[in-house]
């Protein structure tokens, strides 16, 4: 059984920084793509930032330049920087990840549990 478990974010004024980070465990024979969403209240769930195993970034142009993408192949860790923070990024942010179980041919997307990240303005 594979788990994701996020950590980080919370509130920040505008303008100011978050760090958030989400933690892949189980039996994990690889990940592939990293990815970051978000959910704004009445808002659809959008793509914030993915990275593939051979770290290619991309970013939604909303948050081009200001957010920073990174990974840990060994530690099946993903990272996501967040500067220059604005009230329209306040939403719940969720991570995923393409991961191939040990003992399986093929790889399925798994969600972490959401963190608040809120930007006061």
């Amino acid at each position: 059984q594979v788990q994701l478990v996020q950590s980080g974010g919370g509130l920040a004024q505008a303008g100011g920084s978050l760090d958030l980070s989400c933690a892949a465990s189980g039996s994990i024979l690889r990940v592939y793509t990293w990815g970051w969403y978000r959910q704004a209240p009445g808002q659809q769930r959008e793509l914030v930032a993915q990275i593939t195993r051979g770290a290619v970034e991309t970013y939604q142009d909303s948050v081009k330049g200001r957010v920073t993408i990174s990974r840990d192949n060994v530690l099946n860790i993903v990272y996501l920087r967040m500067n220059s923070l604005k009230p329209e990024d306040t939403a719940v942010y969720y991570c995923t990840a393409d991961v191939q179980p040990i003992d399986h041919d093929t790889y399925r997307t798994y969600w972490g549990q959401g963190t608040q990240v809120t930007v006061s303005s």
